[in-house]
């Protein structure tokens, strides 16, 4: 199994390439959407590390967004909650796709947290960063504050580029990137 593991900026389109290569997708963004909505563990032990913010089931991204603009501690307690249940959830989806010929990874965090393997392909996805405001402002829950919070965690998008063996320049043309994929993937296979 060839593991593509897909790293960029926030707002550059990583989920949109992705999903592009038509291969099973790990979106950890969706993951944890799914714990906060349906978990109700998750529920509780963030309610206890969290009990001003995490208030009520399901857990809303207005709470979540409270807490972690109101004391950089508190991102550190919801990452130290969250993780460990996507790495289960990410092993769960290796193992059942475990006979297809790719698999693709979308976990923002995929270099900083170390859960790529050396034999993995990283692509990093380039946008303008006029395009990736644009498509950040237009996000239901927008607020550069957290954002800038999201990105002070996550390293250099100058290292994530060093430790890619390939680019695609994301322009949100389906036709610009089927070229960009189908370069990626006649490489790989």
């Amino acid at each position: 199994m060839i593991r593509i593991g897909i790293v960029g900026d926030i707002g550059s389109g990583k989920s949109f390439v992705a999903y592009k290569f038509g291969y099973p997708v790990f979106n950890a963004d969706q993951e944890v959407s799914k714990l906060y909505k349906f978990d109700k563990r998750c529920f509780k032990k963030l309610n206890k590390v969290l009990p001003k913010h995490i208030l009520s089931f399901p857990i809303t991204k207005k709470q979540i967004i409270s807490a972690i603009i109101e004391n950089n501690l508190n991102l550190k307690k919801i990452i130290k909650i969250i993780h460990p249940l996507i790495r289960i959830k990410m092993k769960n989806f290796l193992h059942k796709n475990k006979n297809k010929k790719i698999i693709v990874l979308d976990i923002p965090l995929l270099l900083e947290n170390k859960i790529n393997n050396k034999k993995d392909v990283i692509v990093f996805v380039e946008s303008k960063k006029k395009e990736i405001t644009k498509r950040l402002k237009k996000r239901k829950n927008f607020n550069m504050k957290l954002i800038n919070k999201f990105r002070k965690i996550q390293l250099s998008l100058e290292y994530k580029k060093k430790k890619s063996q390939f680019i695609i320049r994301n322009n949100f043309s389906k036709t610009f990137l089927k070229k960009d994929i189908n370069r990626v993937l006649e490489t790989i296979l």
